[in-house]
């Protein structure tokens, strides 16, 4: 196996060109289990840490633009407010020590559908900034997961950052799993609402072969909100609206029994979780709205 070490992003790009099959390595989380194991034999791995750019971030007006190397500790620690739902993600990731080595840019490049935090991704709309010598291009975070750890990265491109719009509304994250963290989910949901344009979406982790969006759920509850007037009121949604959307929550799940659980216990719980998320965030979003009532 052979050890790349490019000083500069332009130098990993013209690396990945040469060695297309290169593993990209940055936390190794992910990458040096694999290795360890015997899973995975790499012919080159790439460290991509002297490259200072992918560990920062920057926060613009409407989006965070999240470079692939900052560890979930960051997250956690600073961008609370802009990335609630990523943030309350990376607080289940494994140990103390292991947020502050893996990041969200390793998570997207294994591509599990295990990985903690792509329901928060797809919940809050994510794009992920893919690069080689040929340029860069955006891919939406919905047309990012193509198979069982498999993206839709080209074998020249690594991930050079992910854009993840400002939260302008609550969200939240669940995740089952035998211990709140230091565990390789058994399945997890995320949900977001956006106020600005009176829509929820959705992130379902670990309960197909790729992170998915419960889209019929979404459908369900966007129209349900709308006629029913709910984002102006405030007002309680309803358990049978509740109850709906759940069900149909569960409905977009296709899981497999496994070591961690069976087929019809992680649908269960992803109907469980879509309806409590449901009523935390939208519990949160009336005591805003009843806050700014209050204020003015």
């Amino acid at each position: 196996m052979d050890f790349l070490r490019p000083a500069s992003w332009e130098e990993a790009l013209a690396a990945k060109a040469e060695h297309p099959t290169a593993v990209p390595i940055a936390g190794g989380t992910d990458v040096m289990v694999e290795i360890n194991f015997d899973h995975r034999r790499p012919g080159h791995l790439m460290d991509l840490n002297r490259i200072g750019e992918l560990s920062e971030w920057q926060v613009g007006p409407d989006s965070v633009r999240l470079g692939a190397s900052v560890p979930y500790s960051a997250v956690m620690e600073n961008l609370r407010t802009e990335l609630p739902g990523l943030a309350l993600a990376s607080h289940t990731v494994a140990s103390p020590q292991i947020r502050n080595r893996g990041g969200v840019g390793g998570n997207l490049g294994t591509a599990s559908p295990a990985g903690d935090a792509h329901p928060a991704l797809l919940a809050a709309g994510a794009e992920v900034e893919a690069a080689s010598v040929r340029g860069t291009r955006m891919i939406p975070i919905d047309d990012f997961y193509t198979g069982v750890k498999r993206n839709a990265l080209a074998p020249d491109e690594l991930i050079r950052a992910v854009h993840i719009r400002k939260a302008d509304g609550p969200q939240q994250y669940s995740k089952v799993g035998t211990r709140n963290a230091m565990v390789i989910a058994v399945c997890a949901f995320g949900l977001a609402l956006h106020p600005g344009s009176r829509t929820v979406r959705t992130g379902i982790g670990s309960a197909a072969p790729t992170p998915v969006r419960a889209k019929e759920a979404e459908d369900f509850l966007n129209a349900a909100l709308e006629e029913g007037g709910f984002w102006e009121s405030g007002k309680i949604i309803t358990p049978s609206v509740a109850k709906q959307f759940a069900q149909l929550a569960a409905g977009a799940c296709n899981p497999i029994d496994d070591v961690r659980g069976t087929a019809a216990y992680r649908r269960h719980a992803v109907g469980i979780m879509a309806r409590r998320t449901l009523g935390w965030t939208w519990e949160q979003y009336r005591g805003a709205g009843r806050t700014l009532e209050g204020a003015a």
